[in-house]
């Protein structure tokens, strides 16, 4: 495993390599490779392990007995998922974890960060603690954004405050999105169809271009 990119990692920033190699021991690390569409955890189920991207991308889903989904986040490489349930242990997931696409996850036993050895102090333990904490803060902010994104009545409302955030994060206006168009539906609470008129309508209209992933928003004052 490339530590350097580790390194990279909000987890273990600060961290030099004996202590991501100690950390990563101690957690138990362990690497799976998952497939497009492949769950990598069900509601309903525990989990004693949080999961890091190391490739590719994962999405948090709620799915409902009726077949619906609401899509609540994007995991890419380098993120983090699953650390709440993790460090609670008997707490039943409530949301599915999906393979986006192809992709190698490394899990993490977070028991290894909750134990601390009687009379030993190990250095990567505090970082780690401090590190997660930014962790949960970021994942926070995201939960709330897509509050403000489904807040609006109208789809073009919702498609207009998405694409706000995703301009103030890039810094740009043309940029491609994590979801596919079912995937960006089921994120904004609405239905495929009409997503995909609204964003016809938004397009003859100067506002936007778009194909497939990538979009370019029109700023006119």
């Amino acid at each position: 495993m490339d530590l350097k990119i580790l390194q990279q990692t909000i987890l273990f920033r600060r961290m030099d390599e004996p202590e991501i190699r100690d950390s990563l021991e101690t957690l138990m690390a362990q690497e799976k490779q998952y497939s497009k569409g492949e769950t990598v955890f069900h509601a309903g189920t525990t989990t004693d392990r949080m999961g890091l991207v190391l490739e590719g991308s994962v999405t948090i889903e709620s799915n409902d007995m009726w077949g619906n989904r609401t899509i609540l986040s994007h995991i890419g490489s380098g993120q983090f998922f699953a650390e709440t349930y993790a460090f609670l242990e008997n707490e039943p997931l409530l949301v599915d974890v999906t393979a986006n696409e192809n992709c190698r996850i490394l899990f993490l036993r977070t028991a290894g960060i909750q134990n601390i050895s009687s009379g030993k102090y190990e250095s990567w333990r505090m970082k780690l603690i401090t590190n997660l904490l930014t962790i949960s803060a970021q994942k926070n902010l995201n939960l709330s954004g897509r509050s403000f994104h489904t807040a609006p009545k109208t789809i073009r409302g919702r498609v207009m405050s998405y694409l706000n955030a995703m301009i103030l994060q890039t810094g740009k206006t043309e940029f491609d999105i994590p979801f596919d168009r079912q995937q960006l539906a089921d994120y904004l609470n609405t239905e495929r169809s009409a997503l995909s008129k609204e964003l016809g309508k938004m397009q003859k209209e100067g506002i936007l271009s778009t194909k497939k992933q990538h979009f370019k928003v029109f700023i006119t004052i």
